[in-house]
């Protein structure tokens, strides 16, 4: 088989850094800004836009000279998404949550050690905590990561953080394995897991692990919101709901919590 052609993969991987930096913001990006963050020449990020565009990657908005991310997108997106059995199940239990706490309510993956939200029911509140599907987020800084992490053994979890370090986001983000593993510790104990601004200042998450037929994390659920809507005396009731959740979503794909 012959070997692709060296400038053949370099426009292709410039071309995926532009769908990222498109994927990036609902605002749109003009060329210019998209050619200076891809360090790219402006003629080059316009030939590649140009064939995004092409091929329903990319949408030119000519009103505001803007470019955006593009349906293709969204539709390949949409089947990483599929390919987990259990985005459709989880739809009904997603939208109680929403529905009982009136926040936000997610699933969320472990996918190349990070934790990925592949679906959202999003709060009808006016302000709300809103980290879109496919946002990609640092395990010791997440909610619904960590409930996956308390699943593990203390061994797995001192290896993973080994591996990966801790990313630390706020000035709440865990930093040392040890006060990661306290943390854990109290996830197991009242089985749901906080991220108490962690991730972004002024927003909290509970979560929960939703097990898989084989006995093993399959996904996690959560609410996230506002910290001051999402306050101490909330948090018990919260963390009941989203167990709650995870647990129903569990019986309905027939896994199980093991021990």
């Amino acid at each position: 088989m012959t070997s692709p052609k060296p400038d053949g993969v370099q426009s292709v991987a410039r071309a995926l850094t532009l769908l990222q930096l498109l994927a990036r913001s609902d605002d749109g990006h003009r060329v210019s800004d998209l050619a200076r963050e891809a360090g790219l020449a402006v003629s080059t990020t316009h030939r590649l836009l140009t064939t995004l565009e092409h091929h329903g990657f990319a949408q030119f908005a000519p009103e505001d000279a803007l470019w955006h991310v593009g349906r293709e997108a969204f539709a390949t997106g949409a089947a990483f998404a599929r390919r987990r059995n259990f985005v459709a199940p989880a739809l009904p239990f997603l939208r109680r949550l929403r529905d009982d706490t009136r926040e936000t309510a997610n699933l969320g993956i472990l996918d190349h050690d990070q934790l990925v939200t592949i679906s959202q029911v999003e709060s009808r509140e006016i302000m709300r905590a809103i980290s879109p599907p496919g946002g990609q987020v640092p395990v010791f800084c997440s909610g619904m990561g960590k409930a996956i992490l308390a699943s593990w053994d203390d061994a797995a979890i001192a290896a993973f953080a080994n591996r990966n370090g801790f990313h630390p986001l706020t000035r709440h983000s865990h930093r040392t394995l040890d006060t990661a593993l306290e943390d854990i510790a109290r996830i197991r104990t009242r089985g749901f897991a906080i991220d108490d601004e962690e991730h972004v200042t002024g927003l909290r998450c509970v979560a929960a692990v939703v097990w898989s037929p084989q006995g093993e994390a399959a996904c996690a659920i959560s609410v996230s919101g506002l910290a001051a809507r999402l306050g101490s005396e909330r948090i018990d009731t919260i963390g009941a709901q989203v167990r709650r959740a995870a647990d129903d979503l569990t019986a309905r794909l027939g896994g199980y919590a093991p021990g």
